[in-house]
């Protein structure tokens, strides 16, 4: 990307982050830390020339496809889907979580455009993506299938199955990411159940892996068109992106107690406050 892109990109990801913060705080509750972690990866996705879609066209046969699974991280994917024209930007003013506004508290598919599965239950996204990839394949298409996973979900052995299947059938058309933010509802991963490392095991399961700052777009665009360069049946490929739970909240950030905390008026203001000053300097 040349740095009129780049800053483009900086700018719709500041607006995201604005929206998002927005809704948590109007919700008075949601995945405020997974929603802030995977902010630029999904933004990436959408804004950064990577995913192939039709905003206007949602069941467009020749879009790539996007599964959140980890599905408590919606609040930031609504935010993009709305900023991708899927839907108009007013359905996210004080909409999140409310009966029949379709921003559910995980996804469900058909309540908005834009949304491929329904999730909330960790440890299938990998599977139905794996589902998807060989399907489009055997239509003789390449159409990409990105599949978003928390890392606490790595614990599901229903992953694990998916990834040896999706190595043994060649699925280079299947990407997965993991948001690598280090905490899950019962704190920190490492205290829970060891994931590292983690890099060796889907390595060791035939993978393609390629590390990353999930923060930092000069690593993420990178990294996802080297996934998508695939263009035959090839090791399926996984983005293991080190991010930061409450990604750019106020006193938030960072913390291991972060995966469903409250926002406060405070938190939500001063947030705001570096949020725009950041966008003056």
């Amino acid at each position: 990307m040349n740095k009129k892109e780049m800053e483009k990109l900086r700018k719709i990801t500041r607006q995201i982050r604005i929206n998002t913060l927005r809704m948590l705080y109007e919700a008075g509750t949601g995945h405020l830390g997974s929603a802030m972690s995977t902010l630029e990866l999904v933004t990436a996705l959408y804004f950064g020339g990577v995913l192939k879609y039709n905003s206007k066209k949602p069941d467009w046969e020749d879009r790539d496809y996007f599964l959140l699974s980890n599905g408590h991280a919606c609040p930031s994917f609504y935010a993009v889907l709305a900023h991708a024209g899927y839907f108009p930007l007013s359905k996210l003013k004080n909409s999140l979580f409310k009966l029949g506004t379709g921003l559910e508290g995980h996804p469900v598919r058909g309540s908005l455009a834009g949304i491929e599965i329904s999730s909330g239950s960790l440890g299938h996204g990998l599977s139905v993506g794996l589902g998807i990839a060989l399907g489009v394949r055997s239509k003789k298409k390449n159409n990409k299938v990105v599949v978003m996973m928390s890392d606490g979900e790595q614990q599901e052995g229903s992953v694990w199955e998916a990834a040896m299947a999706a190595n043994h059938y060649q699925t280079g058309n299947l990407i997965a990411v993991i948001d690598r933010n280090g905490i899950q509802i019962a704190g920190d991963t490492e205290k829970n159940i060891k994931l590292e490392p983690l890099d060796k095991k889907y390595q060791s399961f035939g993978w393609q892996v390629i590390k990353i700052n999930g923060h930092d777009f000069s690593q993420i665009i990178p990294a996802f068109k080297q996934a998508f360069a695939n263009k035959k049946p090839a090791k399926p490929t996984v983005i293991i992106a080190k991010t930061i739970p409450a990604n750019g909240v106020f006193s938030l950030e960072g913390r291991e107690d972060t995966h469903h905390p409250h926002l406060t008026e405070e938190i939500y203001k001063k947030t705001l406050e570096k949020l725009n000053k950041r966008d003056t300097n």
